[in-house]
C-alpha cells in the first residue's frame, strides 16, 4: 500500500550503510528506471558506475517502487548472480515482491511488510507515552482507569482518521480527509490501472465502494456477483488483486484442517481506518472491529470462527487465544465467549471492550 512509510524506511537503511558504495533509485521517477531497462544486464552494470558503485568493494543498491518496472527483477537476479551486491527492494504489491523474482532466489530474499500506523505507533508518533502489559493476561490485568482517560481521545481520533502516518502528524481534520482522499486516488489511478489487466475500472471502484459497508462481515461472492452483473471469477479476480495490492485483507475461518481453514466464506477487513471512512459509512461496531485488526495483523496470524446458527468469535489470533470485540458488554458476553472457546479447545479468551470495564477477563481497547 502506498504511503504507509516504505520510503521513508528504505532511506533510513540507506543511511544505517556505513558503505560509501551504494546507491538509491526511485522507480517512479522515469530516469531512474532507465538505468535498469538495458536488455544487456552488464550494461546495467556498467550504468550503476556513474552513481558512484564499483566492483572493488560489496556494493548495495536501494530500488524504490519496483513495480513500476517489474522485469526489473530479471535484472535484480543477473546482477545478484554475478557482482557482489545487496538489494534493499520496495514495492506496493505483494504479488510482484513474492512471485516475480525466480525460484533461484528462494532463501536469498526476505520479506516485510509494512502497514498502516497501530494505535501503539500512532501514539509514538504523536510523542504520546503509553505504558501497557506484555500479553494479553497481562493487558487485562493491568488495566488503570486513569491511563485510559488519558488515551481514549487518541483513539477515538484513530478510529475515525486511521494510522497513515501523514494523517497522523498532521492537526488539521479537514487537510487528514484530503490526504486520505489523496492516498486512495494515488492508489486507484497508479496501482489499481497500472498494475491490474482488467477491462473495466468502474467494476473494481464499484466493488471497493460495496466493500467498504462489508467491513466485519464475510464476503459473500455471489451476491457481489449479482450486484455488480459480473461473473464469480472476476469477482475472485478482483478481490485476489486488492488482497495483494495491500487495499483489503480477507482473513480465514478457524479450523484444524487446513483444507476447511482454506474453503468457506473469508472475513473482510479494509487497509485503513481512515481510508474506509471515507470512502463509505461504516457503523460503530464495524469501526471499532476494524481497528483491533489494524492493531493485531502486523505480529500475529489471525482467523475467525463461526458455526452455522451460533454467534462467531472475532479473532482466533495464533490458534491460541480467542478475542471478541464489544463496543459495551455484558456478564453474559464473557460467558458466551468461554463456552465458545472451550468447544474449539481454546483456553484463553477474553472481550476487547471500547468503552472500560474492570472486569479481568476484558481488556481496554487502548491497550492492544
Amino acid at each position: 500500500m502506498r504511503r504507509v512509510g516504505k520510503t521513508t524506511a528504505l532511506m533510513h537503511l540507506y543511511d544505517l550503510v556505513s558503505s560509501k558504495n551504494k546507491a538509491i533509485f526511485d522507480f517512479e521517477n522515469p530516469l531512474h528506471r532507465k538505468v535498469f531497462e538495458q536488455e544487456n544486464y552488464d550494461a546495467v552494470w556498467n550504468n550503476l558506475k556513474q552513481f558512484g558503485v564499483t566492483n572493488k568493494a560489496k556494493a548495495y543498491l536501494f530500488l524504490d517502487e519496483i513495480q513500476n518496472l517489474p522485469e526489473v527483477s530479471k535484472v535484480v537476479k543477473y546482477l545478484y548472480d554475478h557482482f557482489d551486491i545487496k538489494f534493499f527492494l520496495t514495492g506496493s504489491s505483494s504479488f510482484y515482491l513474492r512471485n516475480l523474482f525466480p525460484e533461484s532466489l528462494a532463501g536469498r530474499k526476505i520479506i516485510f511488510e509494512i502497514f498502516p500506523l497501530n494505535f501503539a505507533e500512532f501514539l509514538v508518533f504523536r510523542q504520546v507515552k503509553r505504558e501497557v502489559g506484555e500479553g494479553f493476561l497481562q493487558k487485562a490485568q493491568d488495566k488503570n482507569k486513569i491511563a485510559y482517560a488519558k488515551l481514549i481521545p487518541y483513539y477515538n481520533e484513530f478510529l475515525e482518521f486511521g494510522g497513515f502516518p501523514s494523517v497522523v502528524l498532521e492537526a488539521d481534520s479537514k487537510r487528514k480527509k484530503t490526504i486520505l482522499s489523496e492516498i486512495f486516488t494515488s492508489y486507484f489511478e497508479k496501482d489499481a490501472k497500472n498494475l491490474a489487466d482488467f477491462r473495466d475500472m468502474s467494476k473494481l471502484r464499484d466493488l471497493i465502494l460495496l466493500l467498504v459497508p462489508r467491513i466485519g462481515g464475510r464476503i459473500e461472492i455471489g451476491k457481489l456477483a449479482n450486484d455488480l452483473s459480473v461473473s464469480r471469477e472476476t469477482i475472485y479476480n478482483y478481490l485476489s488483486f486488492l488482497e495483494q495490492t495491500y487495499f483489503i485483507s480477507l482473513l480465514s475461518r478457524y479450523s484444524l484442517s487446513i483444507d476447511r481453514q482454506a474453503a468457506g466464506s473469508k472475513k473482510l477487513f479494509l487497509c485503513d481506518l481512515g481510508i474506509a471512512n471515507v470512502l463509505g459509512r461504516i457503523s460503530e461496531g464495524q469501526s471499532f472491529e476494524q481497528s483491533i485488526f489494524q492493531n493485531l495483523r502486523s505480529n500475529h496470524k489471525l482467523n475467525f470462527y463461526n458455526k452455522e446458527g451460533a454467534s462467531e468469535i472475532d479473532f482466533i489470533v495464533d490458534g491460541k487465544v480467542a478475542l471478541e470485540v464489544k463496543t459495551s458488554m455484558s456478564r453474559q458476553d464473557i460467558s458466551n465467549l468461554k463456552r465458545r472457546s472451550k468447544g474449539l479447545g481454546i483456553k484463553e479468551n477474553y472481550i476487547i471492550a471500547l468503552q472500560y470495564n474492570e472486569d479481568k477477563e476484558t481488556i481496554a481497547a487502548v491497550d492492544i
